[in-house]
């Protein structure tokens, strides 16, 4: 019993600040971690966690386990607060989680629904055509996609970077199983390691700059740490990749009307959320948004224009038809959204959250900064954003607000970021990219090259202590 509720503690400190959720109020949440309902939340998310693992033997969507465990979780929380005549409390506090979970899914479905119209419209089989006719092999696409993932994530999000660049994988090597796996693993780690040292990189990098914690200038001190975070085992699984060229086509890949323009309306809608977020003090989401009815409006201007644009619809039936190779449907993308995806977060958010509410914020807490000092705690906050999602892993540690220098803060923000990369489950880009691969990149897969990526992961934090040794 001892070893488990240690286990708890260590494990479980990346919640949602439900604890300071009611610090204002005057009731106060209770402290339920040596309760019977503490002890059973912990189990049954343990056991949700252990199902999304086991997905690839199991063919159980991930979503399922995690969403079934957060109502179960939820209900106990309720059942005993009942007891006490407070079951507002449990309410609000749910209701907080869905507010977090509201923004995070809204971001992610508007960059599916871009990535969805640009596949729709044939962007990344002419480009699969473009790399095959410029002869590239396995191994120098494995560089190419890997660093373009470095280098874009940190002006688009992570999510939207690894997304973006799998769907190239797919369209290019999908048929080399073993390509894709250690493709997909590199351009997971690129895209994580890139976005920690961008204020607006990584969602975990926008909570500590709008926190006002770290300057917009100061982040980009982790460059060089981020960047051997990347290399690293990068240039250890580059001997892997099969020294192969992908297939050879012959044939001609035409852009459908107004592919381009979407690509523009794309980099447009991250600007404007980059925008919203630095200058109008708005959460990115807004922006993004905004960026999702600019596709729908040129969805519409496509649809009205396409007989001028001297394109033969055989019948209105079919023209009117979501999807339409003419008109452009904008539905049809975001019905093609990875729904599981966005499930498994809302399961994952309302799980953690009631975890965090019954109070186990508290204790690891103490544990991590007080007992374990904040080098040890930060290491161990990456090592724990790989089982945890790094979004209420940070969340908690801004919550706490413990007494730390910038260099400090900067190795936290490191970590977390990078720290998701050790397996596939840890960070958003991960679990996105299962999904998408549809069972080619795999936890088990990824799993196999965690002891390399761990490598980076360390030599990471040595750089950053040695090089930003004047912010400690």
């Amino acid at each position: 019993m001892q070893l488990l509720k240690a286990l708890a503690t260590a494990s479980l400190m990346g919640v949602l600040p439900g604890l300071a959720l009611a610090s204002g109020a005057a009731e106060q949440p209770l402290d339920l971690t040596r309760h019977w309902v503490g002890l059973f939340a912990i189990a049954v998310f343990i056991l949700a966690y252990l199902l999304v693992m086991a997905e690839e033997f199991t063919h159980l969507r991930k979503s399922k386990p995690v969403i079934l465990a957060a109502g179960i979780i939820w209900a106990a929380i309720a059942v005993v607060y009942s007891g006490h005549g407070a079951s507002h409390l449990p309410e609000e506090a749910i209701r907080h989680n869905l507010l977090e979970y509201a923004e995070l899914m809204l971001f992610l479905l508007v960059a599916m629904t871009y990535i969805n119209a640009m596949e729709e419209r044939r962007v990344f089989d002419a480009l699969r055509g473009w790399l095959i006719a410029r002869g590239f092999g396995f191994r120098s696409l494995f560089w190419i996609t890997g660093t373009l993932a470095f280098f874009i994530s940190p002006i688009a999000d992570n999510l939207t970077t690894a997304l973006l660049m799998c769907a190239v994988v797919l369209a290019v090597g999908g048929e080399n199983s073993r390509f894709v796996t250690l493709a997909c693993i590199n351009i997971v780690v690129g895209a994580n390691a890139g976005g920690a040292f961008s204020p607006f990189g990584d969602i975990t990098t926008l909570m500590v700059w709008q926190k006002g914690i770290v300057d917009f200038w100061t982040f980009f001190a982790l460059f060089i740490p981020s960047a051997i975070n990347f290399l690293v085992p990068a240039a250890l699984m580059s001997f892997a990749v099969p020294n192969e060229k992908p297939a050879a086509s012959q044939e001609t890949v035409t852009l459908l009307r107004g592919a381009r323009r979407i690509i523009g309306l794309f980099l447009l809608t991250i600007m404007t959320a980059v925008s919203f977020h630095n200058f109008l003090h708005l959460p990115p989401v807004i922006g993004m948004l905004t960026g999702l009815g600019y596709l729908q409006v040129f969805g519409f201007y496509l649809k009205k224009t396409a007989h001028r644009a001297g394109t033969v619809v055989e019948n209105k039936e079919r023209h009117d038809q979501i999807g339409d190779i003419v008109s452009f449907d904008v539905f049809k993308p975001i019905a093609r959204a990875e729904w599981d995806t966005l499930l498994f977060f809302y399961g994952v958010v309302a799980c953690v959250g009631g975890l965090g509410f019954i109070g186990y914020l508290g204790m690891a807490s103490e544990l991590m900064y007080t007992q374990w000092g904040p080098t040890t705690a930060n290491v161990s906050v990456g090592l724990l954003s790989a089982i945890v999602d790094n979004i209420p892993v940070m969340f908690a540690v801004l919550t706490m607000n413990p007494d730390m220098a910038t260099g400090q803060w900067l190795l936290v923000t490191l970590t977390a970021g990078v720290g998701g990369s050790l397996l596939s489950i840890g960070s958003a880009a991960g679990v996105a990219l299962m999904g998408q691969t549809r069972g080619k990149y795999t936890f088990f897969g990824h799993l196999k090259w965690s002891p390399v990526i761990a490598l980076g992961f360390a030599a990471s934090i040595y750089c950053h202590m040695i090089i930003n040794a004047n912010f400690f």
